[in-house]
């Protein structure tokens, strides 16, 4: 494939990418922007890319089945955790709108100043912005209507579940599973899962009172 508009057409045949609002996000939050310089040249291929530090930004179709089993909407307040170069804070920022707000964590400093220079660059900064990811997992204290995780966990982290409004999603993958988590309330949370995926593992700090392993 040699263009985005190609890309998209090929994730809507084979039904990764179905929502009007999702489709629309695509269209205009190109890869491009998002892919280191020496790897132009596959820009447009459906898998994953290096972008440093060891780090991958994932094959577009399953960002796209991500984002289809995450719904985000216009005015949503959304978590994006793990948001590498920014493509996805990006694309979340496209579909929720002024009206709504996305707020990436990234643990490499390298990653979270290319993730800034690349949301400045599409002019997405104002309702939208990337920080360096603190020792607890997401942002314990605050609250989001959905919740993307873009990094492999080796278990259900239940502390995300408190970050997530009732009636909110989570998505996640755990080991080579994508998990879709939706709260109904504090004691009842419905659990779909998704074998089959490959992901950069998710990379928790440990607290200054924990042991080392």
């Amino acid at each position: 494939m040699n263009s985005n508009k190609e890309l998209i057409a090929s994730m809507i045949a084979n039904g990764a990418l179905r929502s009007p609002q999702i489709i629309e996000a695509f269209e205009k939050v190109d890869r491009k922007y998002f892919i280191p310089e020496s790897f132009q040249d596959h820009i447009y291929i459906d898998r994953p890319l290096p972008i440093g530090k060891d780090q991958t930004i994932s094959q577009p179709s399953t960002v796209a089945f991500m984002l289809e089993q995450l719904q985000p909407r216009k005015g949503d307040k959304i978590l994006d955790i793990g948001s590498g170069s920014g493509w996805t804070t990006a694309l979340l920022c496209q579909i929720v709108g002024e009206e709504g707000s996305v707020l990436g964590l990234e643990r490499h400093d390298e990653l979270v100043e290319k993730g800034r220079k690349n949301l400045r660059k599409l002019h997405v900064s104002e309702h939208c912005r990337i920080e360096k990811a603190g020792r607890e997992l997401g942002k314990p204290g605050e609250q989001f209507d959905k919740i993307l995780v873009s990094a492999s966990a080796d278990e259900i982290p239940e502390e995300l579940f408190a970050q997530l409004k009732t009636g909110g999603i989570l998505v996640i993958p755990v080991k080579n599973s994508i998990f879709r988590f939706r709260k109904f309330s504090d004691t009842k949370v419905e659990a779909q899962e998704f074998p089959g995926f490959v992901f950069v593992p998710l990379i928790r700090e440990k607290s200054a009172t924990e042991e080392p392993a």
